[in-house]
């Protein structure tokens, strides 16, 4: 989805799985209800300063938000909202009233709001949050927020053994200035670098997801290896000024081509031993930027894309619903099993018949609200369809543009990958360089990888919050290995 919910950094690193109507009732993250039962309840009160915690349901996976509210000096309330899973913290409330037992605040921002009521007990928020459309959203006063954390043991903690550096360049033809961290090994260099390209959607330069921040996690293991690192975030998030209404790949491209250029200019970097990293869509995008700049290096396609467009979303979604009937079965089974415990336990039949019928009306109701959701997802996702970004990314084959990169090339997939499906994709990409006559390049399916490279039991969406792991140890070993081989002293890594 390229206009993502809530905040810029929900980076929806599926390629397009989260705008498909008919999978949002299938892939709930099962994450979010466990830690949300795990917080420990605060007690009632009949104000509403204090901590609340409520998922917000987009489709394939629940945000989980904490909202915290308190008094200025002067007596008026103020807020802030986490979004967990975003690894988002202190967004900016502009406005909150509480007024008659209702609640309401604006994010000016995002273009968001929510107004809820509070119950009789003071424990729970009931209402809409709106930003584009409305979702529903509850929020349950809490005290211990720490336990709604997800444990992502690889994001790696400071103090790190290298240098950090916020720093900031230009894309001169866009006139769009992008906001980065470059990461250096410890000594003067130089340093052979890489460029990282994030996948579809505006996110920030962590690529952060669900508690994941791949490109954090990638970025910190090739530093330590004597990689230096810059990653950006996207057009429109974080300190990255907007882009246009009309850009596509070819635009984030020319911004990857910008850092290339930027790091031209420290002398830290060794200039001829500068390369690409993109994820997904980045994947597509690097190619593009080696075919049209002799100072890229190399390249590296983390599930990128080797197909057509309209091809690779086609069996994207055909994939995702296939894995997801798993869950749908298991949902039915637990239905079937609450509905015969009725039978058995109630000995009174017109009673048990009773509660039958309530729990078919439950269902009913609950069937009729999806399909309310799923129409209004469709709004959204038309909206999507109609841009010239997705229309670029519908109809654009990658094989010519593979055919152009002359630059050592390392592709690899997740064997489980359901957004970029591994297959057709390594294949699609190996023909593209034999026949274009490239002699440095390899192809690895890495064995129980999804589309995060994560360690997966089937690569299903649900899943990605679930997994502790954010990138494969294999994953992270064979990218290292391959562009330490070809930055080594005496190493060509340009032809």
């Amino acid at each position: 989805m390229h206009r993502n919910i809530l905040h810029p950094l929900l980076s929806v690193l599926l390629l397009f799985t989260a705008w498909v109507s008919s999978a949002s009732r299938v892939a709930e993250v099962s994450a979010a209800s466990r830690t949300q039962q795990a917080a420990t309840p605060a007690q009632a009160t009949s104000g509403v300063e204090g901590n609340w915690q409520g998922a917000l349901d987009v489709g394939n996976f629940k945000l989980r938000l904490v909202l915290k509210i308190s008094r200025a000096a002067d007596g008026t309330l103020k807020a802030t909202v986490d979004s967990l899973d975003q690894s988002a913290k202190d967004l900016v409330v502009d406005t909150i009233t509480f007024q008659d037992g209702t609640l309401k605040f604006e994010m000016k921002a995002l273009s968001a709001s929510f107004s809820g009521n509070l119950s009789k007990d003071g424990a729970e928020l009931t209402g809409q949050f709106t930003q584009g459309r409305v979702f529903p959203l509850d929020f349950k006063r809490v005290t211990d927020v720490s336990q709604l954390q997800l444990r992502r043991p690889q994001t790696p903690k400071k103090p790190y053994p290298y240098a950090e550096e916020d720093v900031s360049y230009e894309n001169k033809q866009d006139q769009v200035k992008l906001a980065a961290t470059l990461t250096l090994p410890p000594g003067n260099g130089p340093f052979p670098a890489v460029v990282m390209i994030t996948g579809s959607g505006s996110q920030d330069r962590n690529e952060a997801l669900l508690g994941h921040q791949p490109f954090l996690v990638l970025a910190d293991y090739l530093t330590r290896r004597g990689i230096a690192v810059l990653r950006a975030d996207d057009r429109g998030v974080g300190g990255t000024s907007k882009g246009g209404p009309n850009d596509t790949t070819e635009n984030y491209a020319a911004d990857a081509l910008a850092g290339v250029d930027f790091l031209k200019t420290r002398k830290e970097i060794n200039a001829k031993q500068i390369g690409l990293v993109g994820h997904s869509e980045g994947g597509m995008a690097a190619p593009m930027a080696a075919a049209k700049s002799d100072d890229v290096a190399f390249i590296v396609l983390m599930a990128g894309p080797g197909i057509v467009g309209e091809k690779l979303l086609v069996k994207q979604v055909g994939l995702v619903m296939a894995a997801e009937c798993g869950n749908e079965t298991e949902r039915s089974m637990a239905e079937s099993q609450r509905l015969f415990a009725i039978v058995s336990e109630e000995k009174d039949p017109a009673v048990a018949r009773q509660k039958l019928q309530d729990a078919a009306t439950a269902r009913a109701e609950a069937a009729k609200k999806r399909l309310e959701s799923q129409l209004k997802a469709a709004e959204a996702q038309n909206s999507l369809f109609v841009t010239p970004w997705f229309r670029y990314f519908l109809s654009y084959d990658p094989r010519p543009t593979l055919m152009k990169v002359r630059v050592p090339v390392l592709a690899i997939n997740g064997e489980k990958d359901l957004q970029v499906p591994p297959k057709e994709d390594l294949e699609a990409i190996d023909q593209a360089l034999k026949d274009a006559g490239n002699r440095d390049y390899k192809i690895v399916l890495l064995p129980n990888l999804n589309h995060l490279f994560q360690t997966s039991r089937s690569g299903a969406v649900s899943e990605y919050a679930d997994i502790e792991e954010t990138i494969a140890p294999i994953a992270l070993q064979t990218i290292g290995d391959w562009i330490v081989a070809h930055t080594a002293p005496g190493a060509v890594a340009r032809p």
